[in-house]
């Protein structure tokens, strides 16, 4: 009986590991489709029709006969080619098969362990949230891409900034829930107290990051200063005109948005910093490996960062940007993790 325990908790420990790394996979590949500006290129939902590619010559033209009726085509892509086209169509394609491959990889596997009656029913109960926003994000996804096929060329950086936001939502709840069940334990995120407050905060930093940089990207605002650390020769860009407080939340202002992202992240290291100096001056040993991390990825993502605005945007460097923004949520919720479980 115990060995039969033990080899299901094993395959549940192996099945969220793998859905991590699925979860991790798909925000590379969203981000790549993204970048290529490939995400308008099937225009339609598809959820069980789309499985296969095209295949053959009249399939082929009939989705790039539907690409030409939206206006990133008419506008911008006018000279495109088949070829060309079946370049951004198989970024687009390849996305939404990894989705599918999420969303049944998630599923069968919890009807199981579901049935098993073997594992913890707060674990499971987390796994349905988790289950619940994998179909949501689906949901999400067909919401932003409508958003580029009529009126614009491309998708509405609002919508964008809910579908990465969710995507890192999922994932950060599979990692901690990885890290509550390797430790056997129960750690609820939202634990508020003086203590946790320094953590709980520098998360929700990195968080509002993300959306800006959601923002950043949507709105191609990358492409408007790609100098630094000037904006041009000023620290605040001279093409925003200020007229009154609500002038500050013109979330379509391309300058504006790239300068609240730079200057979130030029207050999200000095926070870390603070945090590092907070957790060895409080003489929390436990946190002396998680917080090195923390830091190393925080200054590896701004110098990134930086790479990427003066480089053009180079899609490389853009790609890598994207991921260690990931890595680097993880490395916070690592480190807030440990001080739960080794202080509370």
């Amino acid at each position: 009986m115990f060995e039969n325990d033990k080899k299901i908790n094993d395959l549940f420990l192996y099945w969220l590991f793998s859905s991590l790394v699925l979860v991790f996979f798909i925000i590379i590949i969203g981000g790549l489709t993204r970048l290529t500006n490939s995400g308008l290129s099937i225009t339609e939902w598809e959820l069980f029709s789309g499985i296969l590619p095209p295949l053959n010559n009249n399939s082929w033209l009939i989705y790039f006969n539907q690409y030409k009726e939206i206006p990133q085509y008419k506008l911008i892509n006018p000279n495109m080619k088949l070829d060309d086209f079946k370049f951004i169509f198989y970024w687009e394609y390849f996305h939404r098969m990894i989705a599918r491959l999420i969303g049944l990889f998630f599923l069968i596997p919890l009807i199981y362990f579901y049935f098993s009656k073997k594992i913890n029913i707060i674990y499971l109960k987390i796994c349905y949230l988790i289950f619940f926003l994998i179909v949501l994000q689906g949901i999400f996804g067909w919401y932003m891409v409508k958003s580029g096929l009529v009126y614009d060329v491309t998708v509405s950086h609002y919508r964008l900034s809910i579908h990465l936001t969710t995507a890192i939502i999922i994932i950060s709840i599979i990692f901690w829930l990885l890290k509550n069940f390797i430790s056997k334990c129960n750690k609820k995120f939202f634990t508020f107290s003086k203590k946790n407050l320094p953590f709980q905060i520098f998360i929700s930093l990195i968080f509002i990051q993300i959306i800006a940089g959601s923002f950043v990207s949507g709105l191609d605002a990358g492409k408007i200063y790609q100098t630094w650390p000037l904006m041009g020769n000023n620290y605040f860009p001279d093409d925003f005109i200020f007229s009154s407080f609500i002038n500050l939340f013109e979330f379509s202002n391309l300058s504006l948005v790239q300068f609240y992202h730079r200057n979130l992240a030029y207050l999200i290291i000095l926070y870390g910093l603070f945090l590092f100096i907070y957790i060895y001056k409080n003489n929390l040993k436990n946190l002396y490996k998680s917080s090195k991390i923390m830091i190393f990825f925080l200054l590896l993502q701004v110098m990134i960062g930086v790479l990427t605005l003066v480089s053009g945007l180079n899609i490389y460097l853009s790609s890598i940007h994207q991921i260690i923004g990931v890595i680097l949520v993880l490395s916070a919720l690592n480190l807030y993790h440990i001080k739960l479980n080794k202080l509370n």
